[in-house]
């Protein structure tokens, strides 16, 4: 038998109604309830709105949450677009290349997700440095790496400031050689403005060579920043050692270890001579040099160096083939009048002299970056100044770095 609640028939379809009406749920339409709705992207920019003194080598991008971004633009105040780049995904953007010191900038990104969109924009200002350096890739004889180039087993890179750095480290850290294939080498400064890079032992014929001073943004101390970024690549010639021995009075030369010419030569006379209060040496320094460049003819003027050219040792004269291999004008060179001596008496002020025929194939076959050796003279080494970077032992190489 049913039991008819009280109330009869209406009363049990009423508690029906009621049941059901109890176990369902409410209506929960996103659309018709925004409360629920999905929320809007979240856009945030980097550096904040606003910020000023950024480092124009620090990072500038534009993330989103809950979304993907449409559209990211950076430019500065003249209106010039910074290139950028976009993640796959499209969630992140960063700038693709170095601001410029002292510009305003202005970052606007736009996002959509959830059926909404979103915007953004931020402005900021890079860093005025007080002063910027710039720095150019040579050789110890001034003249600037040239990419392609060809240089000697003996070649020393030179990375010169041209103004004088105060945090050596910093601008060292930011100085880069590589090589193919790789040896062991440092950097040395010579002073403020020059650090010199060498391997420890003469490069390999071959050798693929790429040198990078990347100081752009670079606080290098006391307010003064690197200026621009500079590179160079060049590849290591034939080996050509050249020695010069005073005991012999000759100069051997080798190629790639084989010896291809025997040249007489005169050096210098030796003693020294004090003009004008100053001590002037008339040796030919001992010590492994490198050749710097070349010129046919050089005038050559003892007075730049402080000897008049009408004192008793004085001259002014121009000279052909003349290969140099010091800072202070040291050449090999033609001088006929000296052929007589050429062999057996030094009689030049320093230089080394050779004939003509001689003179002239040494300037055709050498290279910068060529060794010459110098051996068994009187007065005093070469120095390091003068281009004697070979001299420098190792380990006391090594702690001429700033990072040593």
């Amino acid at each position: 038998m049913v039991k008819i609640p009280r109330g009869g028939p209406v009363a049990l379809l009423l508690a029906a109604v009621l049941i059901i009406a109890g176990c369902s749920q409410p209506s929960q339409d996103p659309v018709a309830d925004p409360s629920i709705a999905s929320a809007a992207p979240s856009i945030e920019l980097t550096p904040d709105d606003g910020a000023s003194g950024v480092d124009p080598l620090a990072p500038v991008t534009a993330t989103v949450r809950g979304g993907t971004l449409e559209e990211v633009t950076l430019v500065n105040e003249e209106g010039r677009p910074v290139v950028g780049i976009m993640t796959p995904d499209r969630t992140s953007w960063k700038v693709g290349e170095p601001l410029g010191y002292g510009r305003n900038y202005t970052v606007t990104a736009t996002a959509r997700g959830g059926g909404q969109g979103a915007s953004r924009t931020g402005s900021f200002t890079t860093l005025t440095p007080d002063n910027q350096a710039g720095v150019t890739l040579q050789t110890t004889g001034g003249t600037p790496l040239s990419t392609g180039g060809t240089y000697g087993v003996g070649i020393v890179i030179v990375a010169h400031f041209d103004e004088p750095i105060g945090d050596r480290a910093a601008a060292e850290r930011r100085l880069s050689v590589r090589t193919t294939p790789g040896v062991e080498g440092s950097w040395y400064w010579l002073d403020d403005q020059n650090a010199h890079w060498r391997p420890r032992e003469y490069y390999r014929p071959g050798t693929e060579v790429t040198v990078e001073a990347r100081i752009y943004g670079v606080d290098l101390g006391g307010g003064l920043y690197g200026q621009e970024d500079v590179e160079a690549t060049f590849t290591i010639g034939d080996s050509h050692v050249a020695i010069a021995d005073d005991r012999t009075k000759q100069v051997k030369v080798y190629e790639n270890g084989n010896l291809v010419r025997t040249m007489p030569t005169s050096m210098g006379m030796g003693g020294t001579e004090v003009v004008g209060g100053t001590e002037i040496s008339f040796w030919t320094q001992r010590g492994i040099y490198t050749v710097l460049d070349k010129a046919n003819p050089v005038v050559m003027d003892s007075s730049t160096y402080g000897l008049p050219i009408n004192s008793r040792l004085g001259y002014k004269q121009t000279i052909a083939y003349a290969t140099r291999i010091s800072t202070d004008g040291v050449y090999l060179h033609q001088l006929d009048e000296t052929v007589w001596a050429q062999g057996n008496t030094n009689l030049s002020h320093g230089c080394l002299n050779l004939n003509g025929a001689n003179a002239r194939w040494f300037y055709h076959f050498s290279i910068p970056g060529d060794v010459v050796e110098v051996r068994n003279t009187g007065g005093a080494p070469l120095e390091v100044w003068q281009n004697g970077d070979w001299g420098v032992p190792w380990e006391q190489w090594r702690a001429g770095s700033a990072l040593a």
